[in-house]
């Protein structure tokens, strides 16, 4: 819509400043025709927008002009108040700027939209780590984040799960990331994937490095997650799921894609798995609900643990 369009020029130009026709054009998805007439409409409802001609020419606001936020809709208000999530910020010594940001923002909406964030604050709370996981922590947490908004070079003390454990390494943090919980650094050379609180000692040498311009933080951890996953499964098991047995995640697309079900409504399958431990483990949580048939290790070892278990209940 012309309208969202408008508004989106409008905080362009007052978070980024000088934007030639051709950058606002790629950034909003439209020609450079559609920009010129916008700006002219933006000029005709009394926006200060101006515009120089030549190579470095470009849109820019009028110095000092602010637009208020009534451009945002009902869901995008309640979007931004459900993305405010203040364990992990005050985690990163943030706590107190988001309260402050988010007052503002509400201060700036109007009273229908403000009523509408209100009501996601007071109807959802988003806790991200699982029940059974174990608050991990992460002291240097604070200096890390630091270090990946100034581009510092860091030097650690890094305990990982292989010999040797406890190793020492020069880091160029790239980014941040919270998974269920859990916060990982991004960082050069490489780039690799750390564990904060896996870092025994830190210290920040001061040293300036230059984050690749290409990098790009969100496609980089959807690349690691597929390949960690990847990893993970490096064996196959294939067995019959009784019938209304629902699967999650890799196992449950793994269904999907081999699963054939007999008159009986049973469904046989090629599942993934981890290693014969964790499959033993796994499988045994389904009960009567799944046979293993192969391979034959995994069924032997599944059909030991039951005969004890028989025993042990007889």
């Amino acid at each position: 819509m012309k309208s969202a369009r408008l508004v989106s020029i409008l905080l362009l130009l007052q978070t980024r400043g000088r934007l030639t026709a051709a950058q606002l054009a790629e950034e909003l998805e439209v020609s450079m025709r559609t920009i010129y007439r916008d700006a002219e409409a933006l000029s005709a409802a009394g926006v200060p927008l101006y515009g120089d001609a030549g190579h470095a020419g470009g849109y820019q606001l009028l110095d000092g002009y602010r637009t208020r936020l009534t451009g945002l809709t009902a869901e995008e208000a309640e979007a931004l108040f459900l993305a405010g999530v203040p364990g992990p910020a005050a985690e990163l010594g943030l706590g107190s700027v988001l309260a402050a940001a988010q007052l503002k923002v509400r201060a700036a909406l109007p009273h229908e939209l403000r009523e509408h964030a209100d009501r996601i604050s007071s109807r959802f709370h988003l806790d991200a780590p699982g029940w059974y996981a174990e608050d991990d922590e992460a002291p240097y947490l604070p200096a890390v984040a630091d270090a990946v908004w100034n581009s510092r070079v860091l030097h650690v003390r890094y305990r990982r799960w292989r010999e040797p454990t406890d190793v020492e390494r020069r880091l160029e943090p790239y980014g941040l990331v919270l998974k269920a919980g859990r916060w990982y650094v991004i960082a050069g050379p490489g780039p690799r994937t750390y564990r904060v609180d896996q870092i025994l000692e830190l210290a920040a040498s001061g040293e300036e490095f230059t984050r690749p311009e290409d990098f790009d933080l969100a496609a980089y951890w959807i690349a690691y997650q597929r390949d960690f996953h990847d990893r993970l499964h490096r064996g196959e098991a294939v067995v019959r799921l009784a019938p209304g047995v629902r699967l999650t995640g890799a196992a449950a697309r793994a269904v999907e894609a081999t699963g054939c079900t007999d008159e009986n409504g049973w469904t046989r399958a090629t599942l993934p798995i981890e290693s014969i431990d964790r499959a033993h483990d796994e499988f045994l949580r389904l009960g009567t609900h799944i046979e293993v048939l192969e391979p034959a290790e995994l069924r032997e070892r599944i059909a030991r643990t039951v005969t004890v278990l028989a025993r042990t209940y007889t």
